[in-house]
């Protein structure tokens, strides 16, 4: 009969116990599968974008046999995350695309760092890191005064009227209108306008997101406001929380603790937007005359990331991504405007009745006209250095 002293045991039941507790790992490497919250619930921590659940419609990209990496564990070092493009008109599809080392990561544990990001239309199959809010010197791009930075590279204005909407993007399959904020300074014979809300329509569903009105400005206070289908959201604050609607692929998620976020309809387009405020040295530098005493203007700073334009795009923003696209604005000048009011002007935030608008809800399902590739990363430079103030100079 076997001796079993006390210390056998008590190494016996650690040994029974521990096992229970391993994590599956593959090599070196210890991987996780986070749950999946219910759709709807806010707050939760969602499952990559690509992940076959999430999504209804196809998405360009497609999970790999590898798990994400656990790259929120606070002071670890992971090998880069990877991806397989599923795009079937691209040429990497099927193709594994690994991170770049400076960014290893799809969503880093820093609100800071910059993601990867992966591109399933470059000729190369490559990947790049690129910041989570929105740039506005890239291509895509509306800030300010509404200063935008067209997908042809071109810097633009487009001032549109105070209390107005306009579209920014109408295509077949998608439409995304601003709602436009301002105040005319005495002496001025315009008014300065800034980009207060976006609407965002797809199939028959519709999105809404908007800056609180506010005077007192405290970026450590949420004043981002949501509607999913004419109905109010609630999106927990933190980075890295998110909601995802419950009947559409449509994800959003926290950029930051409070004032910045993602949108994504796989597929088709990515928002990055941020809510900021008229400081007192934009207003000293360009004598907006801001009654701070009863609202700051906080209004949006957003980018778009497009993968499904037609070739017949319009909006005041899609236009400038059509092949044949001759940009009208005057080069050289310090206000490059470009004009459009009465052709893309829309009745509300989630209309797409404008003169030029071709969104058309029971069309979206069935979309005939050639897709655009593009290259989101399209190797294109901007910089201030050589434009003697007066906006930024891009070349490709």
């Amino acid at each position: 009969m076997m001796n079993i002293n006390t210390h056998q045991v008590f190494m016996l039941f650690i040994l029974i116990i521990g096992s229970s507790l391993l994590v599956p790992t593959h090599g070196d490497l210890i991987y996780y599968s986070p749950p999946a919250p219910e759709p709807g619930l806010s707050g939760g921590v969602l499952p990559p974008m690509w992940a076959p659940s999430m999504a209804p419609a196809p998405s360009p990209y497609s999970e790999g046999p590898e798990a994400q990496p656990p790259s929120t564990a606070a002071g670890k070092v992971f090998p880069p995350e990877n991806m397989y493009c599923g795009k079937p008109n691209s040429k990497c599809n099927g193709k594994k695309i690994e991170c770049p080392k400076e960014c290893p990561s799809f969503k880093p544990a820093d609100p800071k760092a910059k993601a990867c990001t992966i591109d399933c239309d470059s000729p190369k199959c490559e990947s790049y890191c690129k910041n989570r809010t929105a740039n506005c010197e890239g291509p895509g791009s509306a800030c300010g005064d509404p200063r935008f930075v067209g997908g042809d590279g071109i810097v633009f204005y487009f001032h549109g009227k105070t209390n107005q909407h306009f579209s920014l993007v109408s295509d077949s399959n998608i439409q995304i209108n601003a709602r436009f904020i301002g105040r005319r300074p005495e002496g001025r014979k315009r008014d300065n306008t800034w980009i207060q809300a976006l609407g965002l329509m797809f199939s028959t569903h519709s999105f809404t997101l908007a800056a609180k009105k506010v005077a007192d400005w405290d970026k450590n206070v949420d004043q981002l406001l949501f509607t999913y289908d004419n109905m109010p959201i609630s999106i927990n604050e933190g980075h890295l929380s998110s909601w995802s609607a419950p009947n559409s692929p449509l994800l959003v998620e926290r950029t930051a603790n409070t004032n910045s976020i993602t949108v994504t309809l796989p597929g088709v387009v990515e928002i990055s937007a941020s809510v900021v405020p008229i400081t007192k040295e934009d207003d000293r530098i360009h004598n907006y005359q801001i009654p701070y005493s009863e609202d700051c203007f906080a209004h949006l700073e957003v980018q778009f990331r497009f993968f499904d334009l037609s070739e017949r795009v319009e909006g005041v923003l899609g236009q400038t991504y059509r092949p044949e696209f001759q940009s009208p604005v005057k080069r050289g000048v310090a206000m490059p405007i470009m004009g459009g009011e009465d052709k893309y002007m829309t009745s509300s935030l989630v209309s797409s009745d404008c003169n030029y608008c071709i969104f058309s809800s029971s069309a979206a399902a069935a979309v005939t006209a050639n897709p655009l590739v593009l290259d989101p990363s399209n190797s294109m430079e901007c910089t201030s250095k050589m434009s003697n103030g007066r906006g930024v100079v891009c070349r490709r």
